[in-house]
């Protein structure tokens, strides 16, 4: 029977961040994927790599700091795939947020961010109105401009995985997991691999498998502990429209934030406006984005840009994002990932944000060191270039 370091289980942007930290520790890693790298949450995302201005009127200061930072390092190893745009929030006469409200956001957030210039922001003038998309002009009082990281989240979940590949991580894609027994070693993994059934025995397991992360872990004998978390389902549309000259953060009318942004659709910029956050009840894969999704993002995006007329939607999509159980608003619940041994060998990742996923990776490899103890270091993950690269898959 083959044996590995850690077997990771999910080729999500975090499965892809931990395999890639593991193998860049020293450690023999193996990945397991069902369908295909970045086929589920981490292609179905805002597509941003930000901070989150608006995780500042929940207090989650420690996660915007830490974002904005990973953003910086991104944007560094990743200039093909990670580049900042301009970001427009707009404030009108019945906006909730006040302009002197959204002039703090955005201090608090340059000021977490380093005060590097990149991180400033400014009042636009009236010339710099007159090109703002056709923004509905009725009652608009003011429009800040700041900026912030825009990414393909599933180009950037493969170029992790290759990268884990270069450092000697492998891959095999895609599989069906029977069972996982564990035992005093570890766990011993049966699955499918195509048509030929194998079997690996991993000192530790990493379930890395975003929503499905309850449904993987009822697969475990002896049974382990889960966490009680919701799962939120977010949808997005690409209509046919004219793509923005950047992004607009604009608020709903339930006071969420949606956002408008230029997105490529067949070789051709057209325009994405989302999210929703819904709660899903149900098997990860049986997910589907509803009418009203749909019509609450036609209407945020008619009530801002009320030049537009006949709407065509192009395409939608929905993801399904894992949040902590409370009788607190979606909006505001703590969006850091939460990293939970399940089993003394098994390691549980909750949720998280894209932008976040080389940071909870590294934690995840303090965790894993205490089980298995160091190995020979090959690489440090903020030091690694990433962009387009092949995927094999190992058989």
């Amino acid at each position: 029977m083959k044996e590995v370091d850690v077997l990771v289980v999910g080729a999500g942007i975090h499965g892809a961040g931990v395999a890639q930290a593991a193998a860049a520790a020293g450690y023999t890693v193996l990945v397991l994927e069902k369908n295909a790298v970045g086929s589920g949450t981490s292609s179905k995302s805002s597509k941003l790599i930000h901070g989150g201005l608006r995780y500042l009127e929940s207090f989650q200061f420690s996660l915007v700091r830490k974002s904005l930072k990973e953003r910086s390092i991104l944007a560094r190893i990743a200039p093909e795939l990670v580049k900042l745009q301009a970001f427009y929030i707009p404030v009108y006469k019945n906006t909730k947020r006040r302009p002197w409200q959204i002039r703090l956001g955005l201090t608090i957030y340059a000021f977490l961010g380093g005060l590097h210039k990149k991180n400033f922001f400014k009042l636009m003038n009236k010339n710099e109105l007159a090109n703002t998309d056709g923004l509905n002009e009725k009652n608009l009082q003011k429009v800040y401009r700041y900026y912030d990281g825009q990414t393909n989240d599933k180009k950037l979940t493969e170029a992790v995985i290759a990268s884990a590949q270069q450092l000697g991580a492998k891959l095999s894609s895609p599989v069906a997991i029977k069972t996982i027994r564990r035992n005093e070693q570890g766990s011993i993994i049966e699955y499918c691999d195509g048509t030929e059934e194998k079997t690996i025995q991993a000192k530790v397991v990493v379930n890395a498998t975003g929503p499905w992360v309850k449904e993987f872990n009822e697969l475990v004998t002896p049974p382990v502990h889960s966490l009680d978390v919701d799962l939120v389902q977010g949808t997005h549309i690409i209509i046919d429209a004219s793509p923005p000259s950047g992004i607009y953060y604009l608020e709903a009318s339930d006071q969420r934030a949606v956002f408008v942004m230029p997105y490529e659709v067949d070789g051709q910029l057209r325009t994405m406006v989302g999210t929703t956050e819904k709660l899903f009840k149900g098997k990860a894969d049986e997910v589907k984005e509803s009418k009203e999704e749909v019509q609450y993002l036609l209407e945020v995006y008619k009530s801002y840009f009320v030049k537009t007329k006949e709407i065509k939607i192009l395409q939608q999509f929905v993801g399904l994002r894992v949040l902590p159980k409370n009788d607190s608003r979606m909006f505001s619940r703590p969006r850091d990932t939460v990293l939970h041994w399940a089993a003394p060998n098994l390691l549980t990742l909750y949720g998280g944000k894209l932008t976040a996923y080389r940071s909870t990776a590294s934690l995840a490899i303090k965790k894993i060191q205490q089980v298995l103890g160091r190995r020979q270091r090959i690489a440090y993950t903020e030091q690694l270039m990433l962009s387009n690269k092949k995927i094999t898959t190992d058989r």
